[in-house]
Protein backbone atom coordinates (compact mmCIF):
# COMPACT_ATOMS: atom_id res chain seq x y z
CA UNK A 1 0.00 0.00 0.00
CA UNK A 2 1.69 3.32 -0.72
CA UNK A 3 1.63 6.13 1.55
CA UNK A 4 1.88 9.93 0.87
CA UNK A 5 4.48 11.79 1.57
CA UNK A 6 4.35 15.13 2.18
CA UNK A 7 7.81 17.13 1.35
CA UNK A 8 8.79 20.48 2.95
CA UNK A 9 10.33 23.12 0.89
CA UNK A 10 11.77 24.63 4.16
CA UNK A 11 14.12 22.33 6.66
CA UNK A 12 13.16 24.59 9.70
CA UNK A 13 9.22 24.17 8.98
CA UNK A 14 8.33 21.27 10.04
CA UNK A 15 10.35 22.14 13.71
CA UNK A 16 8.06 25.12 13.90
CA UNK A 17 5.37 23.33 13.69
CA UNK A 18 5.75 20.57 16.59
CA UNK A 19 6.97 23.31 18.44
CA UNK A 20 4.03 24.35 20.46
CA UNK A 21 3.43 20.63 21.33
CA UNK A 22 6.72 20.35 22.38
CA UNK A 23 6.25 23.79 24.37
CA UNK A 24 3.55 22.12 26.47
CA UNK A 25 5.16 19.26 27.06
CA UNK A 26 8.18 20.36 28.51
CA UNK A 27 6.00 22.77 30.30
CA UNK A 28 3.26 20.79 32.03
CA UNK A 29 4.86 16.91 31.66
CA UNK A 30 8.24 16.86 32.15
CA UNK A 31 9.07 20.17 34.31
CA UNK A 32 6.71 19.17 37.27
CA UNK A 33 8.16 15.48 36.78
CA UNK A 34 11.58 16.68 37.26
CA UNK A 35 10.74 18.92 40.01
CA UNK A 36 8.93 16.13 41.34
CA UNK A 37 12.06 13.93 41.47
CA UNK A 38 13.98 16.55 43.13
CA UNK A 39 12.14 16.75 45.64
CA UNK A 40 11.55 13.54 46.37
CA UNK A 41 15.46 13.57 47.43
CA UNK A 42 15.05 16.68 49.69
CA UNK A 43 13.83 17.24 53.51
CA UNK A 44 11.99 20.49 53.34
CA UNK A 45 9.82 22.42 55.62
CA UNK A 46 6.11 22.70 55.45
CA UNK A 47 6.76 26.37 53.91
CA UNK A 48 9.59 25.25 51.50
CA UNK A 49 12.08 27.46 53.18
CA UNK A 50 15.11 25.33 54.01
CA UNK A 51 15.62 21.78 52.38
CA UNK A 52 18.30 19.36 53.02
CA UNK A 53 19.72 16.77 50.25
CA UNK A 54 18.99 13.20 52.03
CA UNK A 55 19.69 10.79 49.04
CA UNK A 56 16.84 7.89 49.02
CA UNK A 57 15.64 8.50 52.90
CA UNK A 58 11.90 9.46 51.78
CA UNK A 59 11.59 6.15 48.87
CA UNK A 60 12.74 4.20 52.40
CA UNK A 61 10.00 5.74 54.61
CA UNK A 62 7.31 5.44 52.39
CA UNK A 63 8.24 1.29 52.48
CA UNK A 64 8.50 0.97 56.05
CA UNK A 65 4.97 2.76 55.90
CA UNK A 66 1.86 0.98 56.59
CA UNK A 67 -0.25 3.23 55.46
CA UNK A 68 1.83 3.47 52.33
CA UNK A 69 1.49 -0.06 51.50
CA UNK A 70 -2.52 0.30 52.38
CA UNK A 71 -2.60 2.53 49.81
CA UNK A 72 -0.92 0.05 47.25
CA UNK A 73 -3.52 -2.51 47.77
CA UNK A 74 -6.30 0.16 47.59
CA UNK A 75 -5.09 1.33 44.09
CA UNK A 76 -4.62 -1.87 42.39
CA UNK A 77 -8.23 -3.25 43.45
CA UNK A 78 -9.75 0.25 42.92
CA UNK A 79 -7.42 0.08 39.26
CA UNK A 80 -8.97 -3.45 38.33
CA UNK A 81 -12.64 -2.50 39.51
CA UNK A 82 -12.67 0.18 37.67
CA UNK A 83 -11.31 -0.94 34.41
CA UNK A 84 -13.54 -4.52 34.50
CA UNK A 85 -16.44 -2.82 35.28
CA UNK A 86 -16.39 0.70 32.48
CA UNK A 87 -14.97 -2.12 29.88
CA UNK A 88 -17.79 -4.47 30.65
CA UNK A 89 -20.91 -2.68 30.22
CA UNK A 90 -19.09 -0.51 27.47
CA UNK A 91 -19.02 -3.65 25.28
CA UNK A 92 -22.19 -5.17 26.64
CA UNK A 93 -24.07 -1.65 25.45
CA UNK A 94 -21.85 -1.46 22.19
CA UNK A 95 -23.13 -4.82 21.72
CA UNK A 96 -26.56 -3.98 21.91
CA UNK A 97 -26.48 -0.77 20.29
CA UNK A 98 -24.41 -2.80 16.90
CA UNK A 99 -27.87 -4.77 16.70
CA UNK A 100 -30.02 -1.56 16.37
CA UNK A 101 -30.06 -0.43 12.53
CA UNK A 102 -32.61 2.32 13.00
CA UNK A 103 -32.30 4.37 16.14
CA UNK A 104 -28.10 3.57 16.36
CA UNK A 105 -26.95 6.88 16.42
CA UNK A 106 -29.80 8.24 18.87
CA UNK A 107 -28.65 5.70 21.46
CA UNK A 108 -25.01 6.72 20.49
CA UNK A 109 -24.97 10.28 21.52
CA UNK A 110 -27.40 9.33 24.30
CA UNK A 111 -24.84 7.43 25.73
CA UNK A 112 -22.19 9.47 24.66
CA UNK A 113 -23.59 12.59 27.15
CA UNK A 114 -21.81 11.40 30.32
CA UNK A 115 -18.30 11.82 28.96
CA UNK A 116 -18.85 15.81 28.56
CA UNK A 117 -19.36 15.42 32.76
CA UNK A 118 -16.77 16.78 34.81
CA UNK A 119 -15.31 13.78 37.15
CA UNK A 120 -15.61 16.13 40.06
CA UNK A 121 -19.80 16.42 39.12
CA UNK A 122 -19.79 12.59 38.80
CA UNK A 123 -18.33 12.13 42.20
CA UNK A 124 -20.93 14.73 43.61
CA UNK A 125 -23.66 12.86 41.89
CA UNK A 126 -22.72 9.47 43.06
CA UNK A 127 -22.21 10.65 46.46
CA UNK A 128 -25.97 12.50 46.69
CA UNK A 129 -27.57 8.78 44.84
CA UNK A 130 -25.95 6.94 47.26
CA UNK A 131 -26.21 9.09 50.56
CA UNK A 132 -27.48 6.49 53.28
CA UNK A 133 -29.51 9.21 54.68
CA UNK A 134 -31.05 10.89 51.30
CA UNK A 135 -29.59 8.43 48.30
CA UNK A 136 -32.20 6.79 46.76
CA UNK A 137 -29.86 3.24 46.01
CA UNK A 138 -29.60 3.10 49.92
CA UNK A 139 -33.31 3.65 50.42
CA UNK A 140 -33.80 0.32 47.22
CA UNK A 141 -31.31 -1.40 49.08
CA UNK A 142 -32.58 -1.20 52.50
CA UNK A 143 -36.28 -3.15 50.98
CA UNK A 144 -33.73 -6.02 50.35
CA UNK A 145 -32.49 -5.94 53.55
CA UNK A 146 -29.64 -4.80 53.26
CA UNK A 147 -28.22 -1.54 55.07
CA UNK A 148 -25.57 0.90 52.63
CA UNK A 149 -23.48 2.86 54.65
CA UNK A 150 -20.26 3.59 53.04
CA UNK A 151 -19.14 6.16 55.71
CA UNK A 152 -18.34 3.77 58.23
CA UNK A 153 -18.49 0.26 56.01
CA UNK A 154 -15.24 0.15 53.64
CA UNK A 155 -16.43 -2.08 50.73
CA UNK A 156 -19.23 -0.12 50.28
CA UNK A 157 -16.96 3.00 50.16
CA UNK A 158 -14.82 1.37 47.71
CA UNK A 159 -17.96 0.03 45.57
CA UNK A 160 -19.38 3.65 45.07
CA UNK A 161 -16.06 5.17 44.19
CA UNK A 162 -15.76 1.92 41.48
CA UNK A 163 -18.95 2.69 40.54
CA UNK A 164 -18.46 6.45 39.77
CA UNK A 165 -15.49 6.20 38.24
CA UNK A 166 -16.68 3.58 35.99
CA UNK A 167 -19.34 5.39 35.15
CA UNK A 168 -17.38 8.59 33.87
CA UNK A 169 -15.27 6.14 31.53
CA UNK A 170 -18.29 4.12 29.83
CA UNK A 171 -18.74 6.75 27.38
CA UNK A 172 -15.36 6.99 26.01
CA UNK A 173 -15.28 3.14 25.98
CA UNK A 174 -18.75 2.66 24.46
CA UNK A 175 -17.37 4.85 21.32
CA UNK A 176 -14.21 2.66 20.67
CA UNK A 177 -16.23 -0.50 21.27
CA UNK A 178 -19.28 0.53 18.39
CA UNK A 179 -16.09 1.36 16.14
CA UNK A 180 -14.77 -1.68 16.61
CA UNK A 181 -18.09 -3.72 16.36
CA UNK A 182 -18.12 -1.93 13.28
CA UNK A 183 -15.45 -2.75 11.50
CA UNK A 184 -15.78 -6.30 11.57
CA UNK A 185 -16.74 -7.97 8.11
CA UNK A 186 -20.24 -9.13 8.50
CA UNK A 187 -19.60 -11.89 5.87
CA UNK A 188 -17.54 -13.55 8.62
CA UNK A 189 -20.66 -13.96 11.01
CA UNK A 190 -22.93 -14.63 8.33
CA UNK A 191 -20.79 -17.64 7.33
CA UNK A 192 -20.60 -18.95 11.06
CA UNK A 193 -24.08 -18.54 11.21
CA UNK A 194 -25.04 -20.30 8.12
CA UNK A 195 -22.50 -23.11 9.25
CA UNK A 196 -25.01 -23.02 12.58
CA UNK A 197 -23.05 -21.10 15.15
CA UNK A 198 -24.88 -19.37 17.78
CA UNK A 199 -25.06 -15.03 18.75
CA UNK A 200 -23.16 -15.90 21.72
CA UNK A 201 -20.37 -18.75 19.78
CA UNK A 202 -20.10 -16.10 16.98
CA UNK A 203 -18.86 -13.33 19.13
CA UNK A 204 -16.70 -15.27 21.79
CA UNK A 205 -14.85 -16.82 18.43
CA UNK A 206 -14.63 -13.83 15.94
CA UNK A 207 -15.93 -11.01 16.71
CA UNK A 208 -14.22 -10.94 20.16
CA UNK A 209 -10.88 -11.68 18.63
CA UNK A 210 -10.82 -9.53 16.07
CA UNK A 211 -11.26 -6.39 18.66
CA UNK A 212 -8.51 -7.58 20.69
CA UNK A 213 -6.18 -4.39 19.48
CA UNK A 214 -9.38 -2.16 20.52
CA UNK A 215 -9.81 -4.31 24.04
CA UNK A 216 -6.06 -3.79 24.50
CA UNK A 217 -5.57 0.19 24.14
CA UNK A 218 -8.66 0.62 26.21
CA UNK A 219 -7.20 -1.29 29.24
CA UNK A 220 -4.06 0.61 28.72
CA UNK A 221 -6.20 3.88 28.82
CA UNK A 222 -8.58 2.62 31.62
CA UNK A 223 -5.66 1.30 34.33
CA UNK A 224 -4.11 4.87 33.56
CA UNK A 225 -7.13 6.57 33.98
CA UNK A 226 -8.07 4.73 37.11
CA UNK A 227 -4.29 5.80 38.81
CA UNK A 228 -3.80 9.83 37.75
CA UNK A 229 -7.98 10.84 36.21
CA UNK A 230 -9.81 10.25 39.25
CA UNK A 231 -8.72 12.43 42.40
CA UNK A 232 -11.80 14.37 42.14
CA UNK A 233 -13.92 11.01 41.99
CA UNK A 234 -12.58 10.65 45.98
CA UNK A 235 -11.99 13.98 47.02
CA UNK A 236 -15.84 14.61 46.41
CA UNK A 237 -17.36 11.25 47.61
CA UNK A 238 -14.92 9.60 49.93
CA UNK A 239 -12.00 11.93 50.81
CA UNK A 240 -10.05 8.60 51.51
CA UNK A 241 -12.21 7.06 54.21
CA UNK A 242 -13.84 5.20 56.02
CA UNK A 243 -10.39 4.37 57.94
CA UNK A 244 -8.18 4.74 54.82
CA UNK A 245 -9.91 1.92 52.47
CA UNK A 246 -10.57 5.00 49.11
CA UNK A 247 -7.33 6.22 49.61
CA UNK A 248 -5.77 5.33 46.48
CA UNK A 249 -2.14 6.66 45.43
CA UNK A 250 -3.09 9.87 43.61
CA UNK A 251 -5.01 10.92 46.82
CA UNK A 252 -2.27 9.89 49.37
CA UNK A 253 0.27 11.84 47.14
CA UNK A 254 -2.29 15.49 47.44
CA UNK A 255 -2.92 14.70 51.39
CA UNK A 256 0.44 13.98 52.21
CA UNK A 257 1.89 17.21 50.47
CA UNK A 258 -0.93 19.78 50.27
CA UNK A 259 -3.03 18.82 53.36
CA UNK A 260 -0.06 17.62 55.72
CA UNK A 261 2.93 19.75 54.32
CA UNK A 262 5.20 16.78 54.25
CA UNK A 263 6.64 17.79 50.91
CA UNK A 264 9.93 15.74 50.32
CA UNK A 265 7.31 12.22 50.93
CA UNK A 266 4.67 13.35 48.74
CA UNK A 267 7.20 14.04 45.76
CA UNK A 268 8.60 10.52 45.98
CA UNK A 269 4.84 9.24 46.15
CA UNK A 270 4.02 11.25 42.75
CA UNK A 271 7.48 9.74 41.51
CA UNK A 272 6.74 6.19 42.77
CA UNK A 273 2.94 6.68 41.07
CA UNK A 274 4.91 7.53 38.00
CA UNK A 275 7.14 4.54 37.51
CA UNK A 276 4.15 2.13 38.60
CA UNK A 277 2.28 3.59 35.37
CA UNK A 278 5.29 3.41 33.22
CA UNK A 279 5.96 -0.06 34.52
CA UNK A 280 2.62 -1.38 33.88
CA UNK A 281 2.36 0.11 30.26
CA UNK A 282 5.85 -1.22 29.38
CA UNK A 283 4.26 -4.97 30.43
CA UNK A 284 1.63 -4.19 29.09
CA UNK A 285 3.34 -3.82 25.30
CA UNK A 286 5.60 -6.12 25.93
CA UNK A 287 3.48 -9.60 27.00
CA UNK A 288 -0.38 -9.06 26.28
CA UNK A 289 0.18 -7.35 23.03
CA UNK A 290 1.73 -10.34 21.57
CA UNK A 291 -2.18 -12.14 21.94
CA UNK A 292 -3.53 -8.96 20.49
CA UNK A 293 -4.44 -9.48 16.71
CA UNK A 294 -4.25 -7.38 14.29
Amino acid sequence: MQTKRTVFQSRLLPYVLVAPQLIITLIFFVWPAGQAIWQSFLLQDPFGMRDKFIWFANYTRLMNDPDYLNSLVVTLVFAIGVTVLSMGVSLLLAVCVNRVIRSQRFYTTLLVWPYAVAPAASGLLSWFMFNPSVGIIPYGLSHLGYTWNHRLIPHDAMILVIIAAAWKQISYNFLFFVAGLQSVPHSLTEAAAIDGAGPVKRFWTIVFPLLSPTTFFLAVINITYAMFDTFPIIDSTTEGGPSQSTNILVYKVYADGFVGLNLGPSAAQSVVLMLIVVLLTVVQFRWIERKVQY
